[in-house]
């Protein structure tokens, strides 16, 4: 008998099916930025901590003015407004926490304009960047005032901190001259030395790490393959007469290789979305930076090397995507 003849038999519900790709959790851009935001309180909370207020108006200063730009750059573009998800805070907070707790006001809203309005924006907005805005800031200012952004006050020292504090020796300082520096190893894990508001920190940095990884925000690929890669090089090929192993471990907890290994280098659009592609991604990253560690007239390497790589996701994404099951590979014409 038919089903329609019966009324005691329903007929079945029809599925309305969404095309691919198909989402398996709710996960949308403003939770991964609220997750990137918590792993990122533990530096930022110790950085205030080590450096004082001018620490903490730093970071304030480029969250606020990230946000602002964007907004602005928004309505003016006549494009959605979408400072609620949290993209230009991130963008913010990872700025402040690679700048010095000397630096003049200005110097973190000229950033945060470069970052927000050059670097995202122009670019077509959130997921169209071409390299990370927080890093492509940091080059930037760097270039324009060296001086002001190379003065790392000591540890704990609240009181000089100033446009006129005395700049103290960092690590990577040291290394390079192929001495060990006068800070500990469980001082530079812990983050008791002077330097960038948030990358003094190794500890606190992996413990954000830890956390995007049990969220799923990121994979292990590309943070194991970029301080891998540091490490096994450092090791092999130590400056000066120092031990390896010692060298090693100063270099893995010196500069921002931590910072930049999980919350920079593994940023979804400027980042390979192949697993193999992470991998190699990575290890560019973390050869680039010894190399430039090494032979550059710029003791720390990390900004660079992973702008650098930046430029080469696409090519990674093209030589390991998966061939499509079934799908014969393209035979060459003689």
């Amino acid at each position: 008998m038919d089903q329609n003849q019966n009324p005691a038999v329903k007929a079945p519900e029809l599925l309305t099916v969404s095309p691919s790709p198909h989402a398996h959790r709710q996960v949308t851009t403003a939770s991964v930025m609220k997750d990137v935001l918590i792993a990122l309180l533990p530096a930022t909370v110790w950085g205030i901590y080590l450096f004082g207020i001018r620490a903490a108006l730093v970071v304030v200063l480029c969250v606020v003015f990230s946000v602002l730009f964007e907004l602005l750059t928004q309505l003016v573009l006549r494009r959605p407004v979408t400072i609620s998800d949290c993209s230009a805070a991130v963008t913010g907070l990872l700025l402040g926490l690679n700048l010095s707790p000397t630096v003049p006001f200005y110097v973190p809203v000229v950033g945060s304009a470069f970052a927000i309005i050059v670097v995202k924006q122009l670019f077509g907005g959130i997921g169209k960047n071409i390299m990370n805005p927080a890093l492509a800031a940091r080059v930037f200012l760097m270039m324009a005032w060296t001086g002001e952004m190379t003065v790392f006050p000591a540890a704990y020292d609240r009181v000089a901190l100033s446009v006129d504090a005395v700049a103290s020796a960092t690590p990577l300082v040291s290394l390079k001259q192929g001495v060990l520096p006068d800070a500990s190893l469980s001082e530079l894990f812990f983050g008791q030395i002077g330097g960038c508001i948030g990358e003094i920190s190794v500890l606190m940095l992996l413990v954000g790490g830890i956390y995007l990884l049990v969220r799923k925000v990121i994979t292990w690929h590309i943070p194991v393959a970029f301080l891998g890669t540091v490490a096994l090089l450092t090791f092999l090929f130590p400056q000066g007469d120092l031990p390896r192993l010692t060298f090693m471990l100063t270099s893995l907890c010196s500069g921002g290789l931590v910072l930049g290994a999980f919350f920079m280098a593994t940023d979804y659009v400027t980042s390979p979305v192949t697993p193999a592609g992470r991998i190699i991604f990575g290890v560019g990253c973390g050869a680039l930076v010894v190399f430039l560690r090494y032979f550059s007239g710029y003791n720390e390497g990390v900004s660079f090397a992973i702008l650098i790589m930046n430029a080469l996701v696409w090519y990674l994404d093209m030589c390991t995507k998966p061939r499509v099951f079934g799908k014969k590979r393209r035979e060459k014409k003689a």
